[in-house]
């Protein structure tokens, strides 16, 4: 691909001779859009607080001249839909798969359990305040971004702590880009609650995970068997767009409680003897320095 494939879309590049010979043949009605995919790359979009932890894995594709092919969705959500991409340079084999996670529209949006949550969020600008809490259409917008721009936060903390979640891509106004968990072929990881095997190994990753949440003060806010990923063995953490801070939301202590009682019930009812809803919540609390 010539090198000024790279940079048409910018407006702001000096033309040398290949440039102008490339311009010459080539016609006008393809100019602005990728050779193949549906969108050129959003990399560049970003600005580098947008961006994933540095640095970022080698697997992830950052070249402008990539571009962004939609496989489907993953998920459908009431706040959300989560998308499959295929980002890549076309004519090499520089291609990775991300989950695209988008928040509604405000006219498609049902934020069905978000004024718990973000009690913990309100911001300085009264009238944003007043229009979240009225669920006006700005409101609900408002609403949104900051359920997109909490869990992109949340996820880049999380994968700087070591706690296992997608790595964070990035984020574009309500869609935040992360790491698919899946096959190279495109196939998503189990839910834990279709998983039957290695459960207490399994048990013992998601304590350690739990565990370094609550010496941060934080809780996931809506932890089950259906937002943990089984991959190879290994645990994932996903969906945190609700992430609670279990000190400053004025009923925190209890999200981390829910959380500590819905996986150890799950886990005890498959048979997992080290399982305790009551031992779990007890060593949250003391990990997050709360009182019994």
């Amino acid at each position: 691909m010539p090198k000024h494939s790279q940079h048409r879309r910018r407006g702001k590049y000096a033309l040398d001779a290949d440039d102008l010979e490339w311009l010459e043949n080539t016609d006008p009605e393809t100019l602005d859009g990728p050779p193949e995919g549906d969108r050129w790359s959003t990399w560049d979009q970003s600005t580098p607080t947008e961006k994933g932890p540095r640095p970022h894995p080698g697997w992830l594709v950052t070249e402008l001249a990539a571009v962004d092919t939609e496989l489907g969705i993953l998920k459908t959500g009431k706040e959300a839909d989560v998308h499959l991409i295929s980002r890549g340079v076309p004519g090499t084999d520089r291609v990775c798969l991300l989950a695209a996670k988008r928040y509604r529209s405000a006219e498609h949006r049902l934020f069905h359990r978000d004024a718990g949550y973000l009690e913990g969020r309100r911001t300085r600008d009264d009238r944003m305040n007043r229009a979240m809490a009225g669920r006006t259409a700005f409101g609900k917008q408002a609403i949104a971004g900051q359920w997109a721009v909490a869990e992109f936060s949340a996820l880049c903390r999380l994968y700087e702590l070591g706690v296992p979640v997608p790595y964070p891509v990035q984020i574009v106004g309500t869609e935040i880009l992360q790491e698919f968990i899946g096959t190279a072929d495109g196939y998503a990881a189990p839910r834990l609650a279709q998983v039957t095997e290695g459960l207490d190994d399994l048990w013992e990753q998601l304590v350690s995970a739990m565990v370094t949440l609550a010496r941060e003060g934080l809780a996931h806010g809506d932890l089950s068997p259906y937002n943990l990923l089984v991959r190879d063995g290994r645990l994932v953490v996903i969906d945190l767009p609700q992430i609670v801070d279990v000190i400053a939301h004025p009923t925190g202590p209890s999200f981390l409680d829910r959380d500590a009682r819905n996986v150890a019930t799950w886990f005890a009812a498959k048979g997992v003897r080290t399982a305790d809803p009551d031992a779990l919540t007890a060593l949250l609390r003391r990990e997050a320095g709360l009182r019994p």
